[in-house]
C-alpha cells in the first residue's frame, strides 16, 4: 500500500554556512536505509569538506549551480542537468556562484554521518 509522506525532517548540514537539508526518505524521516531522497537549498559561498562516501549519489539540480570537485577536476553542474558519484570516489559539494543552488539528492545505500567519511 502507498506510503504518504507528510513532510521531511530536516537535517543538520556541514560546511561552512548554512544548507538546508529536507529529507523526504532515509535513514531519519522513514527510518530506510537503502535509499535517501533529500531537497537542499545551499546559499552562495557554501562550502562542505571533502568526502570520501560508501554510497553511490545521484544529485539533480533545479536552481543555480552545483560545484563537484572530484580528483580528477571540477564539475559545474546547472539547474536542468545532474551528477552521479560513485561510492569510494572523493568529492566537495560547493556553492561558489551569487544564487546558490537548490538540488535534489538520491543516495543508494541512504546516506548516514557514519559513512559519508569527511575530510577533517
Amino acid at each position: 500500500m502507498p506510503r504518504m509522506i507528510e513532510g521531511p525532517s530536516v537535517i543538520d548540514s556541514a560546511g561552512t554556512k548554512p544548507k538546508r537539508i529536507e529529507e523526504y526518505v532515509g535513514r531519519v524521516n522513514t527510518k530506510d536505509e537503502g535509499l535517501s531522497v533529500a531537497r537542499m537549498v545551499s546559499p552562495s559561498g557554501w562550502v562542505e569538506p571533502g568526502q570520501r562516501p560508501d554510497f553511490r549519489e545521484i544529485t539533480l539540480v533545479l536552481k543555480g549551480t552545483l560545484q563537484v570537485e572530484h580528483e580528477g577536476g571540477t564539475l559545474s553542474v546547472r539547474a536542468g542537468q545532474a551528477v552521479i558519484t560513485d561510492a569510494g570516489e572523493w568529492i566537495r559539494y560547493s556553492t561558489p556562484g551569487p544564487e546558490g543552488a537548490e538540488y535534489v539528492a538520491v543516495c543508494l545505500p541512504a546516506f548516514s554521518p557514519d559513512t559519508v567519511h569527511r575530510d577533517e
